[in-house]
């Protein structure tokens, strides 16, 4: 056998010695390996090196790839890749087939590694942590360039073998290390006796161990603390209730609370929820329920039956005694009102009564026999009866001036027999006919006192208005007139809902009629009052309806007269307030006068109709209130205050107050287009009607005005009286312009006559007027001082008036007969 293969070997040597006759290039080579595999003589496939002179087939691949892997135990592709020298794509495709078919070996990021490696590394890893009882994951992978879940993943399997440690929260810690930190939650947990948020506890024992191992130690997670705590408590070696993770209930604290909740509940027959959350308990009602089954939840406690028991015997005895009772007084201090209203509602005492109607019960609290409600209301009900028959019932009530909604009560403003509007109580209107009243003839506007020229008052700058803008404010309060109408019936409901007696009025009342609320000690007497109050004003204020009802009715015919008697004194007046305006477009151009005759025609012609308006819209209202009025004084000679009028305007109704308010305002300014509006509208408001002045009312108003002026300058004796008469009459045998002037204002009307008149009759008219105003300059200069000189220049002057008083007078009176 020895011999054959050293003859063999002979062989072998003489085979590679010999030199061969025909020489191939490596490009031959080539073409022979692709030609040969195109003849699929080499049926396997083969790989091409990097530097494309060798050959190699996958399997040898794949054994050179296993060798590596097998010598050093990590090997990174990218190395095979330059050992093999074959390109990383076909390394990569082996290496995946080496893993798949030897379950030993893992392919992580580009890495094959072997579970030989894995375990040099643990038991590297095991001597590391011996030394120092813990080690951090994130710090191992750091070392291996692997990520933290791999080494975990990796160490899992190997804890308790090669690795002697326990893995927790990304830390590998020795057991000793775990028995001690186990034992410090051992004793830290005993040492709680109070319900504890577990992750406080923790902190303070990771601060603990932080000092224990100084600035070398590693943090401990609060995970540790807690894994370490449940396998404590599943052992049993601590005691107590462990909700959502981390709130940990003692078993000795509940002991002690379960105890002081039985001995409080069986003590007072009560426990508040309030007293259950200082002991720990966040739900008191699903606590006592299952603990006491017989109990009854209220709003802030939790009480036994004989609680309901007790009070239902303090009800019935009140309610035998026709008396009252406050819950809350003979309940715990703890209850509130809502408490003593639930218990009420359980009472079978209180549950018969209301169904018998023997009792009810006011506020939360208050319990009244009907008996004794019944008697209270009748005697503030005649106490209100004795108030309104001695007419004081505007005292007593709330909003009193808009309790009923003023309605438009019937007025026949001609004489027609047409049905007229009226307002009921429910809403409902009967709608008649209006139609204008006859023509009125113009009075006269009595005898004006003429102050001295030199007394003027400073009077502001006021612009004016065009007649054009005149009319289309006029057209345009008409339309917020239209549009006020509409809500009428609107206010009339809300009106009638506050027609209750005020409650101060009605808490004072029924404090003088029950003073043995104080007597009987009660701590806050107005709180009952106020709750009583709140029951008995419906009732009342439904009396108070139905007797309003009544003596509405009775006032109708009333309202009706005296509608129609001031809608008969408004067409008068109010024509010749337009007649009067007229006159004020003559001295447009001289703002001062002109401001001067506006104020004068307000405070005067305007101020009365506005005095004459208001004192009978307050009676109408006072009428419609079912309040008692007796016949008052001539409504013509009625003078108010700017402060009566402004009291008058707030007491009627709502629409009507507000424009009662403008045309008060109206009267205190400068010109009277802001004063004619707003008493058309307080007029339309109220249901009357204001008619325009025409062309033939205006004539036929003239005509009447200068008749009545010829007789008062026929017949007038006082030279400074009849010098406006003269100037006004003068104006309208003019300018036909009835002119309301004040005595400041004359010497501006004479002046603008100059063009007017001829010579010797201005003449004659500026002489007066010079002579009457250093008349009232001596009169007022003498203050009434007889004695003084001045009396003779005074007497005569006066003379010498006297004695032009017939010139001045056959200057108007033949005027007016020529112009005849």
């Amino acid at each position: 056998m020895d011999d054959e293969l050293l003859e063999l070997q002979r062989q072998f040597e003489f085979a590679q010695q010999a030199k061969s006759s025909i020489r191939l290039s490596e490009r031959n080579v080539v073409e022979l390996v692709q030609k040969l595999h195109e003849l699929r003589i080499i049926d396997f496939e083969l790989l091409h090196t990097v530097s494309g002179k060798e050959y190699i087939t996958p399997e040898q691949l794949r054994h050179e790839i296993a060798g590596e892997v097998k010598k050093l135990g990590r090997v990174s592709l990218i190395d095979l890749a330059d050992t093999t020298g074959v390109d990383l794509y076909h390394v990569e495709k082996q290496a995946q087939h080496v893993v798949s078919e030897d379950p030993g070996l893992m392919l992580i990021q580009g890495e094959i590694i072997s579970q030989s490696y894995w375990d040099s590394v643990a038991e590297e890893i095991n001597e590391r942590l011996q030394e120092c009882s813990q080690i951090a994951l994130a710090e191992l992978a750091a070392q291996l360039y692997v990520g933290s879940e791999l080494v975990a993943s990796v160490l899992e399997p190997r804890l308790g073998t090669l690795v002697k440690g326990r893995l927790e929260g990304g830390q590998l810690y020795t057991p000793a290390y775990i028995a001690r930190v186990s034992a410090m939650v051992r004793g830290a947990s005993r040492g709680i006796t109070v319900p504890t948020n577990l992750s406080v506890l923790w902190s303070s024992l990771q601060q603990l161990l932080q000092e224990m191992e100084g600035a070398t130690g590693l943090a401990v997670e609060g995970s540790f603390f807690q894994s370490l705590f449940n396998g404590l408590v599943k052992e049993g070696e601590v005691l107590g209730t462990l909700r959502a993770g981390i709130h940990w209930t003692p078993t000795v604290f509940a002991i002690a609370q379960k105890e002081c909740v039985d001995s409080f509940f069986s003590q007072n027959s009560f426990i508040s929820y309030d007293t259950l959350h200082k002991l720990g308990i966040s739900q008191p009602i699903q606590y006592l329920q299952p603990r006491f089954p017989e109990g009854i939840p209220l709003v802030t406690a939790f009480v036994h039956p004989s609680m309901i028991e007790m009070l239902d015997a303090a009800i019935e005895d009140a309610i035998e005694r026709g008396s009252w009772l406050d819950s809350l007084s003979l309940l715990p201090t703890s209850f509130g009102a809502q408490d003593a209203s639930k218990i009420l509602s359980l009472s079978p005492s209180v549950q018969s009564a209301l169904k018998a109607n023997k009792a009810l019960i006011v506020g939360d609290s208050y319990l009244f026999s009907s008996s004794f409600v019944k008697d209270v209301y009748d005697r503030v009900e005649k106490e209100l009866e004795t108030l309104s028959h001695s007419g004081s019932s505007t005292i007593i009530l709330s909003d009193d001036s808009h309790m009923v909604k003023e309605a438009k009560a019937g007025k026949d403003l001609s004489k027609s027999s047409e049905p007229v509007e009226i307002v009921t109580e429910s809403g409902n209107k009967k709608r008649g006919t209006e139609k204008g009243s006859k023509k009125k003839k113009g009075k006269s506007s009595g005898a004006r006192t003429v102050s001295a020229e030199g007394d003027s008052e400073n009077e502001d700058y006021i612009p004016t208005k065009s007649k054009k803008n005149q009319k289309k404010g006029k057209d345009a309060s008409s339309s917020q007139v239209a549009d006020s109408r509409k809500v009428v019936k609107k206010d009339s409901i809300k009106a009638q809902e506050e027609n209750v007696p005020s409650e101060e009025w009605l808490m004072q009342k029924l404090e003088a009629l029950l003073p043995d609320f104080e007597e009987q000690g009660v701590d806050d007497p107005q709180a009952i009052l106020k709750y009583l109050a709140d029951y008995l004003r419906p009732m009342l204020a439904n009396y108070l309806k139905e007797r309003r009802k009544a003596l509405f009715t009775e006032n109708v015919e009333k309202m009706k007269i005296l509608l129609d008697n001031l809608q008969r004194k408004l067409d008068e007046s109010f024509l010749n307030m337009q007649l009067y305006e007229k006159a004020l477009d003559l001295f447009e151009d001289d703002q001062s006068t002109s401001v001067t005759l506006h104020r004068h025609l307000l405070r005067t012609v305007a101020t009365s109709i506005a005095d004459m308006l208001f004192h009978n819209l307050n009676l109408h209202n006072k009428l419609k209130n079912g309040t008692q009025v007796e016949d008052s004084q001539n409504s013509e000679s009625i003078s108010l205050s700017p402060g009566e009028r402004t009291a008058i305007a707030k007491s009627l109704p709502e629409s009507q107050s507000k424009r009662a308010l403008a045309v008060v305002e109206a009267l205190e300014g400068k010109r009277v287009e802001t004063f004619m509006p707003a008493l058309r509208d307080l007029a339309e408001e109220s249901g009357l009607f204001l008619k325009k002045l025409d062309k033939k009312l205006e004539r036929t108003l003239l005509h009447s005005y200068r008749k009545d002026l010829t007789s008062q300058v026929s017949a007038e004796t006082d030279p400074v009286s009849l010098l406006p008469k003269v100037v006004s009459l003068l104006y309208i045998q003019v300018h036909s312009r009835a002119l309301q002037a004040p005595g400041r204002a004359i010497s501006v009307a004479v002046t603008r006559l100059k063009d007017k008149l001829d010579d010797s009759a201005y003449k004659i008219l500026t002489d007066f007027q010079t002579a009457t105003v250093t008349l009232l300059a001596l009169i007022s200069a003498a203050a009434g001082d007889e004695a003084d000189c001045s009396s003779d220049r005074i007497l005569s002057k006066k003379e010498l008036l006297e004695g032009q008083m017939p010139a001045l007078k056959a200057l108007v009176l033949g005027f007016s007969g020529s112009q005849a």
